[in-house]
């Protein structure tokens, strides 16, 4: 068994959204996202074959979706998104990093 925390060893500059695999297994992933300022391209979508429950550990982000709902998540927020629901990160906080608990299934 291993362990660490997804609030530690957070890098100090991010050109781009860090993504690590935490653990995976037949067809679970799990992530530790690392955001500051990051947003999917504009007119970008999501279509993922898979399901992925997302958790906002620390910061905040919003995502859209492409019926037009768009949700607020910040510490301790959480979402569902079922396989080819299409979305995207719409903002994530630009001045403290968004760690996010992604679980693809």
């Amino acid at each position: 068994m291993t362990g660490d925390n997804l609030l530690r060893d957070l890098p100090d500059d991010l050109p781009e959204e860090l993504v690590e695999t935490l653990a995976e297994s037949g067809s679970v992933r799990i992530e530790r996202i690392v955001s500051t300022g990051h947003a999917s391209p504009e007119g970008f979508w999501y279509d993922q074959p898979d399901r992925e429950f997302v958790l906002v550990a620390k910061g905040r982000a919003r995502l859209e979706f492409d019926d037009g709902e768009s949700l607020e998540l910040e510490p301790g927020g959480w979402a569902d998104i079922p396989a080819h629901r299409r979305h995207r990160v719409a903002w994530t906080s630009p001045d403290e990093p968004t760690i996010w608990l992604a679980i693809h299934f």
